[in-house]
Protein backbone atom coordinates (compact mmCIF):
# COMPACT_ATOMS: atom_id res chain seq x y z
CA UNK A 1 0.00 0.00 0.00
CA UNK A 2 1.42 3.78 -0.53
CA UNK A 3 2.53 5.76 1.79
CA UNK A 4 -0.19 8.22 3.18
CA UNK A 5 0.42 11.87 1.83
CA UNK A 6 1.32 14.43 4.36
CA UNK A 7 1.84 17.45 2.52
CA UNK A 8 2.57 20.75 4.42
CA UNK A 9 -0.44 22.30 4.99
CA UNK A 10 1.07 25.79 4.65
CA UNK A 11 1.82 24.77 1.08
CA UNK A 12 -1.22 23.29 0.29
CA UNK A 13 -4.50 24.69 -1.33
CA UNK A 14 -7.42 24.25 0.44
CA UNK A 15 -9.20 26.16 -1.64
CA UNK A 16 -8.42 24.24 -4.86
CA UNK A 17 -11.74 22.50 -5.56
CA UNK A 18 -13.67 25.89 -5.40
CA UNK A 19 -14.06 27.07 -8.93
CA UNK A 20 -12.28 23.79 -9.74
CA UNK A 21 -13.12 21.96 -13.44
CA UNK A 22 -13.66 18.23 -12.78
CA UNK A 23 -13.48 15.76 -15.83
CA UNK A 24 -15.84 12.88 -15.14
CA UNK A 25 -14.54 9.77 -16.07
CA UNK A 26 -16.92 6.45 -16.78
CA UNK A 27 -14.37 3.90 -16.47
CA UNK A 28 -16.36 0.90 -18.14
CA UNK A 29 -16.57 3.09 -21.41
CA UNK A 30 -13.10 5.29 -21.29
CA UNK A 31 -10.37 3.12 -22.59
CA UNK A 32 -9.84 -0.37 -22.59
CA UNK A 33 -6.35 -1.66 -22.84
CA UNK A 34 -6.57 -5.93 -22.21
CA UNK A 35 -9.67 -5.78 -25.17
CA UNK A 36 -11.87 -7.52 -23.38
CA UNK A 37 -14.64 -4.49 -23.87
CA UNK A 38 -14.98 -3.00 -20.89
CA UNK A 39 -12.59 0.33 -19.85
CA UNK A 40 -9.90 -0.55 -17.26
CA UNK A 41 -7.86 1.83 -14.82
CA UNK A 42 -4.49 0.88 -17.11
CA UNK A 43 -6.51 2.28 -20.11
CA UNK A 44 -7.21 5.74 -18.07
CA UNK A 45 -4.26 6.70 -16.91
CA UNK A 46 -2.79 5.81 -21.03
CA UNK A 47 -5.19 9.02 -21.68
CA UNK A 48 -4.36 10.83 -19.19
CA UNK A 49 -2.51 13.50 -20.85
CA UNK A 50 -5.75 13.67 -23.46
CA UNK A 51 -7.15 15.04 -20.09
CA UNK A 52 -4.24 17.37 -18.47
CA UNK A 53 -4.12 18.89 -22.05
CA UNK A 54 -7.67 19.98 -21.73
CA UNK A 55 -6.57 21.68 -18.86
CA UNK A 56 -9.19 20.62 -16.15
CA UNK A 57 -8.15 20.44 -12.58
CA UNK A 58 -9.59 16.90 -11.25
CA UNK A 59 -10.87 13.88 -12.56
CA UNK A 60 -13.87 12.14 -11.30
CA UNK A 61 -14.02 8.00 -11.38
CA UNK A 62 -17.34 6.73 -11.18
CA UNK A 63 -17.13 3.24 -9.17
CA UNK A 64 -14.09 1.07 -9.92
CA UNK A 65 -14.49 -0.68 -6.10
CA UNK A 66 -15.17 -4.91 -6.48
CA UNK A 67 -18.80 -5.58 -7.12
CA UNK A 68 -21.69 -7.81 -9.05
CA UNK A 69 -22.10 -5.25 -11.41
CA UNK A 70 -25.74 -5.55 -11.26
CA UNK A 71 -26.06 -1.41 -11.74
CA UNK A 72 -22.03 -1.45 -12.21
CA UNK A 73 -20.04 -0.42 -9.69
CA UNK A 74 -23.03 1.73 -7.66
CA UNK A 75 -23.35 -1.95 -5.63
CA UNK A 76 -20.01 -2.30 -3.77
CA UNK A 77 -19.33 -5.46 -2.36
CA UNK A 78 -15.72 -4.80 -1.31
CA UNK A 79 -15.41 -1.14 -0.42
CA UNK A 80 -11.38 -1.54 -0.24
CA UNK A 81 -10.43 -2.97 -3.41
CA UNK A 82 -10.55 -2.50 -7.04
CA UNK A 83 -12.99 -5.00 -9.30
CA UNK A 84 -11.22 -7.62 -11.74
CA UNK A 85 -12.42 -6.20 -14.75
CA UNK A 86 -10.90 -2.78 -14.23
CA UNK A 87 -7.29 -3.64 -12.88
CA UNK A 88 -5.82 -4.10 -9.00
CA UNK A 89 -5.11 -1.66 -6.42
CA UNK A 90 -1.44 -1.25 -8.12
CA UNK A 91 -3.30 -0.65 -11.47
CA UNK A 92 -5.11 2.31 -9.17
CA UNK A 93 -2.26 3.76 -7.35
CA UNK A 94 -0.36 4.06 -10.94
CA UNK A 95 -3.14 5.92 -12.09
CA UNK A 96 -2.98 8.22 -9.47
CA UNK A 97 0.75 9.12 -9.66
CA UNK A 98 0.15 9.73 -12.88
CA UNK A 99 -2.61 11.95 -12.55
CA UNK A 100 -0.81 13.96 -9.70
CA UNK A 101 2.32 14.21 -12.14
CA UNK A 102 0.19 15.61 -14.58
CA UNK A 103 -1.27 18.31 -12.04
CA UNK A 104 -4.56 16.46 -11.56
CA UNK A 105 -6.78 15.49 -8.60
CA UNK A 106 -8.04 12.07 -8.52
CA UNK A 107 -11.95 12.05 -7.23
CA UNK A 108 -13.46 8.89 -6.61
CA UNK A 109 -17.16 8.15 -6.18
CA UNK A 110 -18.17 6.54 -2.98
CA UNK A 111 -21.25 4.87 -2.80
CA UNK A 112 -21.99 4.48 1.02
CA UNK A 113 -25.80 5.03 1.02
CA UNK A 114 -26.17 1.73 -0.15
CA UNK A 115 -24.10 -1.51 -0.68
CA UNK A 116 -24.32 -5.16 -2.86
CA UNK A 117 -25.96 -7.78 -1.12
CA UNK A 118 -23.27 -9.51 -2.16
CA UNK A 119 -21.21 -7.49 0.65
CA UNK A 120 -20.46 -9.61 3.65
CA UNK A 121 -22.03 -7.31 6.04
CA UNK A 122 -25.26 -7.82 4.49
CA UNK A 123 -24.16 -11.75 4.21
CA UNK A 124 -23.78 -11.50 8.01
CA UNK A 125 -26.78 -9.09 8.52
CA UNK A 126 -29.49 -11.47 6.90
CA UNK A 127 -28.51 -14.35 8.48
CA UNK A 128 -30.70 -13.50 11.67
CA UNK A 129 -31.80 -10.39 14.28
CA UNK A 130 -29.23 -11.47 17.13
CA UNK A 131 -25.99 -11.07 14.81
CA UNK A 132 -23.33 -8.52 15.30
CA UNK A 133 -24.85 -6.98 12.12
CA UNK A 134 -28.30 -7.31 12.35
CA UNK A 135 -28.59 -3.76 12.78
CA UNK A 136 -26.23 -2.46 9.70
CA UNK A 137 -28.95 -2.60 7.22
CA UNK A 138 -32.45 -1.25 7.22
CA UNK A 139 -34.87 -3.86 8.48
CA UNK A 140 -38.50 -3.91 9.02
CA UNK A 141 -41.50 -6.27 10.50
CA UNK A 142 -44.64 -6.54 7.85
CA UNK A 143 -47.39 -5.24 8.44
CA UNK A 144 -50.03 -7.78 10.03
CA UNK A 145 -51.34 -9.14 6.43
CA UNK A 146 -47.64 -9.62 5.51
CA UNK A 147 -47.20 -6.63 3.31
CA UNK A 148 -44.42 -4.16 3.18
CA UNK A 149 -44.25 -2.19 6.35
CA UNK A 150 -45.10 0.87 4.06
CA UNK A 151 -45.66 2.60 0.83
CA UNK A 152 -41.54 3.78 0.15
CA UNK A 153 -41.15 3.26 -3.49
CA UNK A 154 -37.67 2.29 -5.22
CA UNK A 155 -36.43 4.45 -7.55
CA UNK A 156 -35.95 1.71 -9.86
CA UNK A 157 -39.17 0.29 -9.71
CA UNK A 158 -41.66 -0.85 -7.03
CA UNK A 159 -41.72 -1.16 -3.70
CA UNK A 160 -38.65 -0.18 -1.46
CA UNK A 161 -39.14 -3.40 0.80
CA UNK A 162 -37.89 -7.01 -0.45
CA UNK A 163 -38.82 -10.07 1.75
CA UNK A 164 -35.79 -11.84 3.50
CA UNK A 165 -37.14 -15.69 4.74
CA UNK A 166 -34.27 -16.03 7.19
CA UNK A 167 -35.15 -12.82 9.24
CA UNK A 168 -38.55 -13.15 8.29
CA UNK A 169 -38.14 -9.21 7.67
CA UNK A 170 -38.44 -6.59 5.09
CA UNK A 171 -35.34 -4.94 4.05
CA UNK A 172 -35.41 -1.76 2.68
CA UNK A 173 -33.85 -0.90 -1.06
CA UNK A 174 -33.79 2.40 -2.66
CA UNK A 175 -32.46 1.12 -5.92
CA UNK A 176 -32.04 -2.32 -7.23
CA UNK A 177 -33.33 -5.51 -5.07
CA UNK A 178 -29.47 -6.41 -4.78
CA UNK A 179 -28.71 -2.37 -3.04
CA UNK A 180 -30.10 -2.82 0.33
CA UNK A 181 -29.21 0.41 2.10
CA UNK A 182 -27.43 0.64 5.08
CA UNK A 183 -28.72 1.82 8.65
CA UNK A 184 -27.28 4.88 9.21
CA UNK A 185 -28.77 5.33 12.71
CA UNK A 186 -25.84 2.73 13.73
CA UNK A 187 -22.73 4.42 15.02
CA UNK A 188 -21.01 1.05 14.06
CA UNK A 189 -22.09 1.79 10.87
CA UNK A 190 -21.24 5.14 10.38
CA UNK A 191 -17.08 4.26 11.98
CA UNK A 192 -17.11 1.47 9.37
CA UNK A 193 -18.02 3.91 6.40
CA UNK A 194 -15.69 6.51 7.50
CA UNK A 195 -12.88 3.82 8.00
CA UNK A 196 -13.20 2.35 3.95
CA UNK A 197 -13.03 6.67 3.64
CA UNK A 198 -9.65 6.28 5.45
CA UNK A 199 -8.49 3.56 3.55
CA UNK A 200 -8.77 5.58 0.01
CA UNK A 201 -7.34 8.90 1.59
CA UNK A 202 -4.47 7.24 2.78
CA UNK A 203 -3.96 6.04 -0.92
CA UNK A 204 -3.42 9.61 -2.39
CA UNK A 205 -7.20 10.09 -3.24
CA UNK A 206 -8.27 14.12 -3.39
CA UNK A 207 -11.53 13.90 -2.97
CA UNK A 208 -15.13 11.72 -2.72
CA UNK A 209 -17.88 11.86 -5.22
CA UNK A 210 -20.92 11.41 -2.86
CA UNK A 211 -23.46 9.19 -4.37
CA UNK A 212 -27.00 10.21 -3.23
CA UNK A 213 -25.58 11.91 -0.44
CA UNK A 214 -29.59 13.01 0.81
CA UNK A 215 -30.37 9.00 1.09
CA UNK A 216 -28.25 8.01 4.20
CA UNK A 217 -31.00 8.02 6.63
CA UNK A 218 -34.90 7.17 6.66
CA UNK A 219 -37.28 7.35 9.23
CA UNK A 220 -37.53 4.56 11.95
CA UNK A 221 -40.81 5.83 12.32
CA UNK A 222 -41.64 4.25 8.82
CA UNK A 223 -44.40 6.78 8.54
CA UNK A 224 -45.69 6.71 4.81
CA UNK A 225 -44.90 9.27 2.14
CA UNK A 226 -47.77 11.96 1.30
CA UNK A 227 -48.85 11.90 -2.15
CA UNK A 228 -47.88 14.55 -4.39
CA UNK A 229 -50.55 15.86 -7.12
CA UNK A 230 -49.19 14.79 -10.84
CA UNK A 231 -49.29 19.18 -11.38
CA UNK A 232 -46.72 19.39 -8.64
CA UNK A 233 -44.42 16.66 -10.60
CA UNK A 234 -40.66 17.52 -11.20
CA UNK A 235 -39.41 14.46 -12.74
CA UNK A 236 -35.49 15.40 -12.30
CA UNK A 237 -35.00 12.98 -9.77
CA UNK A 238 -36.75 10.52 -11.98
CA UNK A 239 -38.37 9.78 -14.80
CA UNK A 240 -42.05 11.13 -15.73
CA UNK A 241 -42.68 7.51 -16.03
CA UNK A 242 -41.66 6.32 -12.62
CA UNK A 243 -44.49 5.96 -10.19
CA UNK A 244 -41.65 7.22 -8.11
CA UNK A 245 -42.83 10.74 -8.47
CA UNK A 246 -45.88 10.23 -7.08
CA UNK A 247 -44.66 10.49 -3.55
CA UNK A 248 -42.73 13.53 -1.39
CA UNK A 249 -40.31 11.35 -0.05
CA UNK A 250 -39.86 13.18 3.37
CA UNK A 251 -39.43 10.38 5.70
CA UNK A 252 -37.13 7.43 3.16
CA UNK A 253 -34.13 10.28 2.50
CA UNK A 254 -33.57 13.81 2.76
CA UNK A 255 -33.97 13.40 6.81
CA UNK A 256 -32.34 15.82 9.24
CA UNK A 257 -29.83 13.41 11.21
CA UNK A 258 -27.69 13.39 8.30
CA UNK A 259 -26.09 16.57 8.77
CA UNK A 260 -24.46 15.51 12.10
CA UNK A 261 -22.87 12.63 9.87
CA UNK A 262 -22.04 14.77 7.41
CA UNK A 263 -20.37 16.62 10.59
CA UNK A 264 -18.47 13.40 11.53
CA UNK A 265 -17.42 13.04 7.49
CA UNK A 266 -16.10 17.13 7.03
CA UNK A 267 -14.04 16.03 10.46
CA UNK A 268 -12.51 13.34 8.54
CA UNK A 269 -11.45 15.21 5.60
CA UNK A 270 -9.97 17.78 7.48
CA UNK A 271 -7.25 15.54 8.72
CA UNK A 272 -6.50 15.11 5.04
CA UNK A 273 -5.55 18.88 4.31
CA UNK A 274 -6.70 19.95 0.33
CA UNK A 275 -9.13 17.18 -0.17
CA UNK A 276 -12.49 17.47 -0.92
CA UNK A 277 -16.36 16.30 -1.12
CA UNK A 278 -18.99 16.89 -3.40
CA UNK A 279 -22.26 15.42 -3.13
CA UNK A 280 -24.78 14.61 -5.08
CA UNK A 281 -28.56 15.78 -4.11
CA UNK A 282 -31.42 13.66 -5.72
CA UNK A 283 -34.43 15.53 -4.45
CA UNK A 284 -36.91 17.18 -7.10
CA UNK A 285 -38.59 19.16 -4.38
CA UNK A 286 -36.57 20.17 -1.63
CA UNK A 287 -33.11 20.20 -3.54
CA UNK A 288 -31.81 23.81 -3.34
CA UNK A 289 -32.96 23.86 0.45
CA UNK A 290 -30.50 20.30 1.20
CA UNK A 291 -27.84 21.70 -0.75
CA UNK A 292 -27.91 24.79 1.33
CA UNK A 293 -27.78 22.94 4.25
CA UNK A 294 -25.17 20.89 3.38
CA UNK A 295 -22.52 23.09 1.96
CA UNK A 296 -23.40 26.22 3.84
CA UNK A 297 -20.60 26.51 6.74
CA UNK A 298 -17.66 24.79 6.86
CA UNK A 299 -18.30 21.80 9.09
CA UNK A 300 -20.57 20.24 6.14
CA UNK A 301 -19.84 18.73 2.35
CA UNK A 302 -17.83 21.17 0.27
CA UNK A 303 -19.62 21.43 -2.28
CA UNK A 304 -23.08 19.14 -4.46
CA UNK A 305 -24.70 19.12 -7.11
CA UNK A 306 -28.60 19.46 -7.91
CA UNK A 307 -30.35 18.55 -10.70
CA UNK A 308 -31.32 21.82 -11.77
CA UNK A 309 -29.46 21.79 -14.82
CA UNK A 310 -29.44 17.83 -15.34
CA UNK A 311 -33.06 18.32 -16.06
CA UNK A 312 -35.16 21.61 -16.47
CA UNK A 313 -35.07 23.22 -19.53
CA UNK A 314 -32.71 25.21 -21.59
CA UNK A 315 -34.12 28.80 -21.33
CA UNK A 316 -33.05 31.80 -19.89
CA UNK A 317 -36.22 31.89 -17.34
CA UNK A 318 -35.13 28.60 -15.96
CA UNK A 319 -31.08 29.78 -15.62
CA UNK A 320 -32.37 33.32 -13.94
CA UNK A 321 -34.77 31.45 -11.54
CA UNK A 322 -32.04 28.69 -10.20
CA UNK A 323 -28.94 31.26 -10.40
CA UNK A 324 -31.58 33.58 -8.07
CA UNK A 325 -32.64 30.71 -6.43
CA UNK A 326 -29.25 29.31 -5.11
CA UNK A 327 -27.37 32.52 -4.28
CA UNK A 328 -30.76 32.89 -1.78
CA UNK A 329 -31.00 29.24 -0.75
CA UNK A 330 -27.40 29.15 -0.21
CA UNK A 331 -25.42 32.54 -0.29
CA UNK A 332 -22.38 31.04 1.55
CA UNK A 333 -22.70 27.36 0.36
CA UNK A 334 -20.96 26.06 -3.02
CA UNK A 335 -22.62 24.55 -6.03
CA UNK A 336 -21.21 22.01 -8.72
CA UNK A 337 -22.57 22.67 -12.26
CA UNK A 338 -22.98 20.00 -14.68
CA UNK A 339 -25.29 19.60 -17.58
CA UNK A 340 -24.56 16.15 -18.48
CA UNK A 341 -23.32 12.94 -16.46
CA UNK A 342 -23.79 9.26 -16.56
CA UNK A 343 -27.08 9.45 -15.56
CA UNK A 344 -28.82 11.70 -17.52
CA UNK A 345 -29.63 12.07 -21.60
CA UNK A 346 -26.33 14.30 -22.86
CA UNK A 347 -27.74 17.52 -22.93
CA UNK A 348 -26.83 18.47 -26.49
CA UNK A 349 -29.19 15.56 -27.50
CA UNK A 350 -31.71 17.17 -24.01
CA UNK A 351 -31.87 20.84 -25.04
CA UNK A 352 -30.74 21.60 -28.42
CA UNK A 353 -33.70 20.14 -30.35
CA UNK A 354 -33.65 23.80 -32.76
CA UNK A 355 -31.37 21.75 -34.95
CA UNK A 356 -28.47 24.83 -34.59
CA UNK A 357 -26.33 22.25 -32.87
CA UNK A 358 -23.03 23.81 -33.26
CA UNK A 359 -23.92 27.03 -31.87
CA UNK A 360 -25.56 25.82 -29.33
CA UNK A 361 -22.62 23.56 -27.78
CA UNK A 362 -20.68 26.52 -27.86
CA UNK A 363 -23.19 28.63 -26.35
CA UNK A 364 -23.54 25.78 -23.73
CA UNK A 365 -19.82 25.23 -23.30
CA UNK A 366 -19.21 29.01 -22.55
CA UNK A 367 -22.50 29.39 -19.95
CA UNK A 368 -21.31 26.70 -17.54
CA UNK A 369 -17.64 27.73 -17.38
CA UNK A 370 -18.75 31.66 -16.85
CA UNK A 371 -21.56 30.55 -14.08
CA UNK A 372 -20.48 31.15 -10.47
CA UNK A 373 -19.62 27.15 -8.41
CA UNK A 374 -17.07 24.53 -9.45
CA UNK A 375 -17.97 22.32 -13.06
CA UNK A 376 -18.34 19.07 -13.74
CA UNK A 377 -17.42 17.84 -17.52
CA UNK A 378 -18.87 14.50 -18.53
CA UNK A 379 -16.35 12.60 -21.15
CA UNK A 380 -17.32 13.10 -24.69
CA UNK A 381 -18.75 16.71 -23.88
CA UNK A 382 -16.14 17.92 -24.77
CA UNK A 383 -16.30 16.19 -28.79
CA UNK A 384 -19.99 17.35 -28.44
CA UNK A 385 -21.11 13.85 -28.55
CA UNK A 386 -25.26 13.34 -28.46
CA UNK A 387 -26.99 10.41 -26.60
CA UNK A 388 -26.70 7.42 -28.72
CA UNK A 389 -29.48 5.76 -30.08
CA UNK A 390 -29.25 2.09 -28.94
CA UNK A 391 -32.12 -0.76 -29.36
CA UNK A 392 -33.52 -2.86 -26.56
CA UNK A 393 -31.19 -5.64 -27.48
CA UNK A 394 -28.11 -3.75 -26.61
CA UNK A 395 -29.36 -2.36 -23.15
CA UNK A 396 -27.56 -3.16 -20.29
CA UNK A 397 -29.07 -0.79 -17.48
CA UNK A 398 -31.61 -2.25 -15.43
CA UNK A 399 -33.12 1.22 -14.77
CA UNK A 400 -34.07 1.53 -18.53
CA UNK A 401 -34.94 -2.32 -19.12
CA UNK A 402 -37.44 -1.64 -16.50
CA UNK A 403 -38.95 1.53 -17.84
CA UNK A 404 -38.81 1.14 -21.87
CA UNK A 405 -39.43 2.12 -24.31
CA UNK A 406 -41.03 5.71 -22.82
CA UNK A 407 -37.50 5.84 -20.74
CA UNK A 408 -34.65 4.20 -22.20
CA UNK A 409 -32.24 4.35 -19.21
CA UNK A 410 -28.32 5.45 -18.99
CA UNK A 411 -26.96 2.99 -21.51
CA UNK A 412 -27.51 6.02 -24.52
CA UNK A 413 -24.73 8.30 -22.32
CA UNK A 414 -22.09 5.66 -21.13
CA UNK A 415 -21.34 4.19 -24.76
CA UNK A 416 -17.36 4.17 -25.38
CA UNK A 417 -15.74 7.20 -26.11
CA UNK A 418 -14.53 7.80 -29.38
CA UNK A 419 -10.58 8.64 -30.10
CA UNK A 420 -10.05 7.52 -33.82
CA UNK A 421 -12.66 7.73 -36.72
CA UNK A 422 -11.19 4.54 -38.57
CA UNK A 423 -9.97 2.46 -36.16
CA UNK A 424 -12.09 -0.56 -34.17
CA UNK A 425 -14.20 0.88 -31.76
CA UNK A 426 -13.23 4.46 -32.34
CA UNK A 427 -9.94 3.28 -30.84
CA UNK A 428 -11.81 2.15 -27.42
CA UNK A 429 -11.12 -1.57 -27.75
CA UNK A 430 -9.93 -4.15 -30.00
CA UNK A 431 -12.94 -6.42 -28.81
CA UNK A 432 -15.08 -8.05 -31.27
CA UNK A 433 -17.74 -6.93 -28.55
CA UNK A 434 -17.99 -4.24 -26.28
CA UNK A 435 -19.90 -3.91 -23.17
CA UNK A 436 -22.17 -0.72 -25.20
CA UNK A 437 -21.64 -0.29 -28.98
CA UNK A 438 -19.94 2.12 -30.40
CA UNK A 439 -22.46 4.43 -32.23
CA UNK A 440 -21.62 5.34 -35.75
CA UNK A 441 -22.45 8.12 -35.70
CA UNK A 442 -20.02 8.73 -32.15
CA UNK A 443 -17.07 8.22 -34.87
CA UNK A 444 -18.02 11.44 -36.92
CA UNK A 445 -16.79 13.48 -33.89
CA UNK A 446 -13.84 11.56 -32.32
CA UNK A 447 -10.66 13.02 -31.11
CA UNK A 448 -8.80 12.30 -33.84
CA UNK A 449 -11.09 14.62 -36.29
CA UNK A 450 -11.24 17.37 -33.74
CA UNK A 451 -7.20 17.67 -32.25
CA UNK A 452 -5.72 21.14 -33.48
CA UNK A 453 -8.73 21.19 -36.04
CA UNK A 454 -9.47 25.05 -35.48
CA UNK A 455 -13.49 25.27 -35.59
CA UNK A 456 -13.99 22.07 -34.01
CA UNK A 457 -16.11 21.96 -30.68
CA UNK A 458 -13.07 20.10 -28.77
CA UNK A 459 -10.54 23.36 -29.79
CA UNK A 460 -13.41 25.56 -28.31
CA UNK A 461 -13.32 23.21 -24.86
CA UNK A 462 -9.40 24.19 -24.34
CA UNK A 463 -9.68 27.76 -25.47
CA UNK A 464 -12.61 28.03 -23.02
CA UNK A 465 -11.07 26.24 -20.46
CA UNK A 466 -7.81 28.84 -20.67
CA UNK A 467 -10.05 31.37 -20.37
CA UNK A 468 -11.75 30.46 -17.21
CA UNK A 469 -7.86 30.05 -16.04
CA UNK A 470 -7.08 33.36 -16.77
CA UNK A 471 -9.78 35.14 -15.29
CA UNK A 472 -10.43 33.91 -11.37
CA UNK A 473 -13.12 36.24 -11.23
CA UNK A 474 -15.07 32.87 -12.88
CA UNK A 475 -13.95 30.75 -10.65
CA UNK A 476 -14.29 31.73 -7.01
CA UNK A 477 -16.05 35.43 -7.86
CA UNK A 478 -19.47 36.15 -6.82
CA UNK A 479 -22.53 36.53 -9.46
CA UNK A 480 -24.71 39.59 -9.72
CA UNK A 481 -27.86 38.46 -12.05
CA UNK A 482 -28.61 41.80 -14.48
CA UNK A 483 -31.86 42.93 -15.82
CA UNK A 484 -32.33 41.23 -19.92
CA UNK A 485 -34.91 40.25 -22.34
CA UNK A 486 -37.19 37.08 -22.18
CA UNK A 487 -34.55 35.02 -23.80
CA UNK A 488 -31.05 37.05 -22.12
CA UNK A 489 -29.35 35.78 -19.44
CA UNK A 490 -27.07 38.03 -18.25
CA UNK A 491 -24.79 38.55 -15.12
CA UNK A 492 -21.51 40.08 -13.46
CA UNK A 493 -18.29 37.72 -12.35
CA UNK A 494 -16.61 39.88 -9.96
CA UNK A 495 -13.49 38.63 -7.41
CA UNK A 496 -12.79 42.28 -6.15
CA UNK A 497 -9.74 42.73 -8.91
CA UNK A 498 -11.54 42.07 -12.18
CA UNK A 499 -15.36 42.46 -13.84
CA UNK A 500 -16.76 40.11 -17.04
CA UNK A 501 -19.70 41.18 -18.28
CA UNK A 502 -21.22 37.73 -19.34
CA UNK A 503 -24.32 37.74 -21.78
CA UNK A 504 -25.69 34.72 -23.51
CA UNK A 505 -28.61 34.48 -26.01
CA UNK A 506 -30.70 31.33 -25.40
CA UNK A 507 -33.08 32.21 -27.91
CA UNK A 508 -33.26 30.90 -31.51
CA UNK A 509 -33.44 33.85 -33.16
CA UNK A 510 -31.41 37.30 -32.83
CA UNK A 511 -32.05 39.49 -29.98
CA UNK A 512 -30.47 42.66 -28.99
CA UNK A 513 -29.04 43.82 -25.74
CA UNK A 514 -28.59 47.29 -24.12
CA UNK A 515 -25.64 47.72 -21.74
CA UNK A 516 -26.26 49.25 -18.18
CA UNK A 517 -24.92 52.41 -18.20
CA UNK A 518 -22.74 52.16 -15.28
CA UNK A 519 -20.56 48.96 -17.34
CA UNK A 520 -17.79 49.88 -19.74
CA UNK A 521 -16.55 47.24 -22.33
CA UNK A 522 -12.20 47.45 -22.37
CA UNK A 523 -11.86 43.19 -23.40
CA UNK A 524 -13.53 40.66 -25.12
CA UNK A 525 -10.86 37.88 -25.41
CA UNK A 526 -13.55 34.80 -24.32
CA UNK A 527 -13.40 32.59 -27.50
CA UNK A 528 -17.24 32.23 -26.99
CA UNK A 529 -18.03 35.78 -28.31
CA UNK A 530 -19.90 36.61 -31.35
CA UNK A 531 -21.17 40.09 -31.07
CA UNK A 532 -19.07 43.59 -30.21
CA UNK A 533 -20.84 46.26 -28.13
CA UNK A 534 -21.71 49.31 -30.54
CA UNK A 535 -22.77 52.15 -29.00
CA UNK A 536 -23.16 50.00 -26.02
CA UNK A 537 -25.43 47.48 -27.33
CA UNK A 538 -25.22 44.07 -28.56
CA UNK A 539 -26.28 42.36 -31.53
CA UNK A 540 -26.48 38.58 -30.48
CA UNK A 541 -26.68 35.65 -33.17
CA UNK A 542 -28.81 33.05 -32.27
CA UNK A 543 -27.41 31.18 -29.14
CA UNK A 544 -24.48 33.59 -29.54
CA UNK A 545 -22.69 34.87 -26.05
CA UNK A 546 -20.71 38.14 -25.52
CA UNK A 547 -18.08 37.83 -22.09
CA UNK A 548 -15.68 40.19 -21.45
CA UNK A 549 -14.16 42.33 -19.08
CA UNK A 550 -15.79 46.21 -17.98
CA UNK A 551 -14.61 48.92 -15.81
Amino acid sequence: MTEAKTPDETTVDKDWWRGAVIYQIYPRSFQDQNGDGVGDLVGITSRLDYVADLGVDAIWLSPVFTSPMKDFGYDVSNYRDIDPSFGTLEDFDNLVRKAHSLGLKVIIDQVISHSSDKHAWFSESRQSRTNPKSDWYVWADPKPDGTPPNNWLSIFGGSAWQWDSRRMQYYQHNFLVSQPDLNFHSTEVQDALLAEMRFWLERGVDGFRLDTVNFYFCSLGFEDNPVVRPDDFNASTAPAVNPYNFQEHIYDKSRPENLAFLERLRALMDEYPGRTTVGEIGDSQHQLEIMAQYTSGDDHLHMAYTFDYLGGEFSAEHFRKSIAATESEAPDGWICLAFSNHDVVRHVSRWAIHGQEAAFTRLAATLILCMRGSVCLYQGEELGLKEAELSFADLVDPYGIEFWPEFKGRDGCRTPMVWQSHATNGAFSTANRTWLPVPAEHLTHAVDTQDNVDGSVLEFYRAMLAFRRAHPALAKGSIRLLDAPANILAFIRDDGTQRLLCVFNMGEGAAEYKLPDDLVPHDAGCPGVTAAPIDGELDLEPFGSYVGLVR
